[in-house]
């Protein structure tokens, strides 16, 4: 570890807790959605709960004692300042195994887990299947400093990771994400480090071609309507954040209401129980993650990533072609709007070592399916021992 690397402990004022309490006792509420189902956005009865909720028995403490818990530390790589989690495991050869996140995630997806993975012998699984977590906010995320220009895209926070995997001395070390963490996944797999041994992914930003469209099986045709009511009804969000992140990023500064249900809508419409956020989530879990946006005020640096895939021309914008070759191994749950089969995984990743389509459950595959998720990415590296 060099001396860019410091400890980071997390203790907010009294000061901003109370001001953001008065915050939400004063909100203006727009009028009752006109239908009775989600169709317009989360629904008001739903949102005033979650507010009010937050408001008089929602308790910050309790997460910051977790998270002040797990090894917070703050790196400051090309004059970028990256927050991160390093929970080391007890196993002395246990694999470093970075973990990203997306929006509107956090490092707090990984809570449910980082103790299996870190000390299977405590969870039941076997000791040499252990791993040492790093698990990075993105820049403009959580408390990681915010791009001040332009030109921090997916490419780019590959080379931070890389570097920052670098400067904490390993040397050998594999890579999990979902949702924009598995497209800072495929960018880190397209430069090749050295030491990158596999990749374990929960989603994939990637899309059919038209020849894979017209010859889709039963199962491949699902996914697709699937994904088309996802892009027609429920990506809102990513036209505003890609085309106008400044625009909606005043009204995620200054209302916490305005912000809870920006990020309310993503565990509503993409977790396993669809349209029922509290179906798949805790009301806690859901405001632990906003707060790591309301805190640091990040509702628009997070925005602005989507303004950068835009403008690269998306997620593979920029970078190299052709399949993807490091070993992959994959969770599909299939509660995700946005995924991919087998076959057509295997025509961008020439290396597929692991494939799981079989689950129930949705986007937030740590939060909600966390068994699966472990076993998965001890599968997939298993392989590779």
């Amino acid at each position: 570890m060099t001396a860019t690397i410091k400890p980071f402990h997390l203790a907010i004022p009294d000061s901003v807790l109370v001001d953001l309490r008065e915050r939400l006792s004063k909100t203006r509420w727009p009028d009752r959605e006109t239908v009775a189902d989600t169709s317009q956005g989360p629904q008001l009865a739903k949102v005033q709960a979650l507010c009010e909720h937050w408001r008089t028995r929602y308790d910050w403490r309790a997460c910051e004692a977790l998270l002040n818990s797990l090894g917070q530390h703050m790196a400051t790589i090309d004059g970028q300042e990256l927050y991160f989690l390093h929970v080391r495991s007890p196993e002395p050869d246990a694999l470093p195994l970075l973990m990203m996140h997306g929006w509107p995630g956090s490092v707090l997806e990984f809570r449910k887990v980082i103790g299996p993975l870190t000390d299977p012998a405590a969870h039941g699984g076997a000791p040499r299947r252990a791993f040492h977590i790093v698990a990075p906010a993105m820049p403009g995320f959580g408390f990681s400093g915010k791009p001040a220009s332009t030109g921090c895209g997916l490419p780019q926070i590959a080379d931070l990771y890389i570097k920052l995997m670098a400067q904490l001395g390993y040397l050998r070390w594999g890579m999990q994400g979902g949702d924009l963490g598995a497209g800072v996944a495929d960018a880190i797999a397209r430069k090749t480090p050295a030491g990158l041994v596999g990749t374990h992914l929960n989603f994939a930003m990637v899309m059919p071609t038209p020849e894979e469209m017209a010859e889709a099986s039963p199962e491949e045709k699902a996914m697709l309507g699937d994904a088309k009511h996802f892009w027609d009804d429920l990506s809102g969000y990513a036209k505003e954040q890609s085309t106008r992140p400044q625009t909606i990023g005043y009204s995620l500064a200054d209302s916490p209401s305005g912000l809870a249900a920006w990020i309310y809508a993503m565990f509503q419409d993409t977790g396993g129980t669809r349209g029922n956020a509290e179906g798949s989530f805790s009301l806690d879990e859901i405001l632990d993650d906003i707060m790591l946006y309301w805190l640091p005020n990040t509702g628009a640096s997070a925005a602005r990533l989507y303004w950068e895939l835009s403008k690269a021309g998306g997620p593979a914008g920029g970078q190299p072609k052709g399949p993807i070759a490091v070993p992959t191994g994959f969770t599909m749950l299939k509660g995700e709007h946005v995924r991919i089969s087998k076959r057509w995984a295997e025509k961008r990743y020439s290396d597929v070592i692991y494939f799981n389509g079989e689950n129930d459950g949705g986007h937030f595959a740590a939060l909600e399916r966390p068994e699966v998720l472990v076993d998965d990415i001890r599968a997939t590296f298993a392989r590779l021992s």
